[in-house]
């Protein structure tokens, strides 16, 4: 099952009021495996950011002056998401500016939901754990993912956090990401991360009792609130 996490970042909230995307960022899960692969890229909106969304993501008009346009990265980004299933947090925001942007050329392209299906991982949490906080934040600190690199929004980080959000709201850690070696491919090109044949032997850092501590408290939580119980305690 190919999936990918996506995440955008725009000019503004509404697409209708003429806000564009101004970054767009994927990560792929393979049965639930991260794989390396992504598509990232930067996009030259022409026109100037609202200072709201400034403050979010601190992506400035100057830096994207010499970016491509939507319309040339459009084949690239329909090609890299076509026949997965995509995983996005609120994702009527989202699709509604890809959708916006596809329209917007003329090139017949489709609304995103006919070349994927969509999964909102908002809608997701929020049946999971109602009357709750279920931002990506939130998320993060009750599955103990770590977001401490999130000091501004970026789709692709926020889609690597997601990523992992998801995959622990679904069932639990399936892989680690390793990053990325370097010579690796990216911008949408990506392929398998290997590591080296003659790397060091990796070092061995045992959990302090503390560590141990957190980690059983953590167990009954899990043990308390899933329908069957904690796996880990049965082991």
């Amino acid at each position: 099952m190919r999936q990918i996490v996506l995440d955008t970042e725009t000019t503004g909230l509404d697409p209708a009021q003429g806000h564009k995307i101004i970054e767009i960022g994927c990560v792929e899960l393979l049965n639930r495996k991260l794989t390396g692969n992504h598509f990232h890229v930067y996009i030259n909106p022409q026109r100037e950011i609202e200072a709201a969304a400034l403050e979010v993501h601190g992506i400035t008009t100057e830096f994207l002056a010499d970016k491509p346009l939507f319309a040339e990265v459009a084949e690239s980004f329909v090609d890299f998401v076509q026949g997965a299933e995509l995983i996005i947090h609120n994702a009527p925001f989202d699709t509604g500016f890809l959708d916006s942007e596809l329209a917007a050329l003329k090139n017949d392209y489709k609304p995103v939901a006919v070349y994927c299906a969509v999964l909102d991982s908002l809608v997701m949490a929020r049946k999971k754990h109602p009357g709750q906080k279920n931002n990506l934040d939130a998320l993060c600190k009750r599955y103990m993912v770590d977001n401490t690199q999130r000091e501004l929004h970026g789709a692709l980080l926020d889609a690597e956090i997601l990523a992992d959000v998801y995959l622990m709201m679904t069932g639990g850690q399936s892989s680690f990401s390793l990053g990325y070696e370097e010579g690796g491919q990216h911008d949408g090109e990506g392929g398998l991360a290997r590591l080296s044949d003659d790397r060091p032997a990796l070092k061995i850092i045992r959990a302090t009792d503390e560590e141990m501590g957190n980690h059983e408290a953590r167990l009954k939580e899990i043990d308390e609130s899933a329908d069957n119980g904690c796996m880990w305690l049965k082991i």
